[in-house]
């Protein structure tokens, strides 16, 4: 099967064909580094996460783009409110953004560029857009956008300018229609003399929506394959990302790819709801693989419900996982059969199909289950190590096309302070294991339940199966006895 994707534009899933056969060009929108990323930011860039990992693994060569917005309204604001200069606060979210980005095991792009980085190709681009006739200069150090001299601007959120509300855009003195946008924001009095740049136009800094044509431009040319970012971005800033790069000429984005929305208990988040949760507070409450699984198994385009309920169902599934794998692996230790390396494994057809038909994840994930089970039955009926091998390279190559190998070191490598806290606890259910050995083999059924219930009591769940006893936390499989 050819891989379909859905294209916002034309509301349409079709065959995706690159513009470069064996060639992927990305670019995903990434942060404004005004303060901590939460859990909707999350969403966004784990379902493209997925579509980056797939296309490398159906064999593409993939150039991946996320810019960085690190000078902006808000952050000037956010900093200045917290007496820090405005380029340490955006350094110290974008640093937070990656730290958190990594926890999860999300694929780093292969070019992040910063907005502030990039000065000299936005003016180069505003110069191009007025000599087109497509934008003008207020003469008091502002730029804009003229939407009436694109016939197509609105095309891709299908408003008419007529219809279409202003973008959001304050009515300065200098422009001539309440929906035409900064492509450049003359210096205010009382912002930092460090947050403006001199421009033939006069001194000021980046509108919002020009950086990222102008940064697309640089790092995959006048035509690319895939623009993606959340559903929020559609307008008015990817609405007028392609007005700016259809204006200056360039055929901008083939496709465009949106993720939806995600609610908190059934409402959108927000701080006013009490409902707002960062993604340091998500990975302070549960497992980095958990937080992942809960995001990443719904559709990419449909909505993400974020709840205590959607955590513990995740927790559960990847106990499962972790518990088959290490089950799996330790047979094949003791049989001295290598493992394979799960991105060169076969993957199942029903996987496949899933993936191929716009990133279908749920079931993607359904093919992940039936295999699962598969490699179960063979663990409980003691097959062969080779036949154990094979299923288990097929089931991690799956999972690895999630992010949820749970051989993956990401998840397998922990600090020192983990590493001792667990070889300090199993030690302990170790002994309390052999305890309740020594029960069951003088038939002593109550003095073994006894056990069995107190680790249970302190979220400790005890398995008996064919190849010993194992042991795992309520939250994730930690060892074995």
């Amino acid at each position: 099967m050819t891989l379909r994707l859905h294209d916002t534009a034309t509301r349409t899933t079709a065959p995706f064909r690159p513009l470069v056969d064996g060639a992927v060009s990305l670019y995903v929108c990434g942060p404004t580094t005004q303060g901590a990323p939460h859990i909707g930011h999350l969403r966004t860039f784990l379902a493209f996460d997925v579509l980056v990992r797939w296309l490398r693994r159906s064999g593409y060569d993939v150039t991946y783009v996320r810019n960085v917005t690190d000078i902006e309204d808000k952050i000037l604001a956010k900093s200045a409110e917290h007496d820090t200069p405005w380029w340490a606060w955006s350094l110290r979210f974008e640093r937070e953004f990656h730290d958190r980005l990594d926890q999860v095991g999300c694929v780093r792009p292969s070019y992040e560029p910063r907005a502030t980085g990039h000065v000299p190709e936005m003016i180069a681009f505003m110069q191009r857009l007025i000599e087109r006739g497509h934008a003008y200069a207020d003469r008091a150090g502002s730029v804009y956008f003229s939407v009436r001299s694109l016939p197509d601007y609105g095309a891709l959120t299908r408003q008419s300018l007529e219809d279409m509300q202003d973008a959001g855009e304050e009515m300065e003195p200098g422009k001539r229609d309440p929906r035409d946008f900064a492509l450049w924001k003359a210096a205010k009095p009382g912002e930092p003399e460090t947050a403006a740049w001199d421009t033939p136009f006069g001194r000021g800094r980046p509108g919002w929506h020009l950086e990222c044509s102008a940064m697309a431009h640089k790092y995959l040319g006048e035509s690319f394959d895939i623009h993606a970012g959340g559903l929020d971005l559609r307008f008015p800033h990817h609405e007028n990302e392609q007005a700016q790069s259809h204006g200056a000429g360039y055929g901008f984005a083939q496709r465009w790819m949106h993720s939806g929305v995600l609610t908190v208990d059934g409402l959108k988040m927000g701080k006013s709801l009490d409902n707002f949760i960062t993604v340091g507070e998500a990975l302070d409450s549960h497992p980095a693989p958990v937080v992942r699984l809960a995001l990443v198994g719904a559709h990419y385009r449909a909505l993400v419900e974020y709840n205590s309920r959607s955590l513990a169902e995740a927790g559960v599934v990847w106990e499962r996982f972790v518990s088959t794998v290490r089950r799996a692996q330790e047979r094949l230790e003791a049989a001295g059969v290598p493992l394979a390396d799960p991105a060169s494994a076969v993957l199942p057809a029903a996987f496949v199909e899933a993936m191929d038909d716009d990133l279908s994840v749920p079931e993607a994930l359904a093919a992940v289950h039936g295999a699962q089970s598969a490699l179960n039955t063979l663990l409980a009926d003691g097959a062969e190590a080779s036949a154990i091998g094979e299923s288990l390279a097929a089931l991690r190559g799956m999972l690895d096309v999630l992010g949820l190998d749970p051989l993956d070191p990401q998840w397998t490598a922990g600090s020192g302070a983990d590493a001792a806290e667990h070889e300090a606890l199993d030690a302990l259910v170790r002994a309390q294991l052999a305890a309740r050995a020594e029960a069951r083999a003088a038939k002593d059924w109550a003095a073994a339940d006894r056990i069995r219930d107190a680790l249970s009591g302190a979220g400790i769940r005890v398995e008996d199966g064919p190849d010993g006893v194992r042991w795992t936390l309520e939250t994730m499989t930690t060892g074995r006895s």
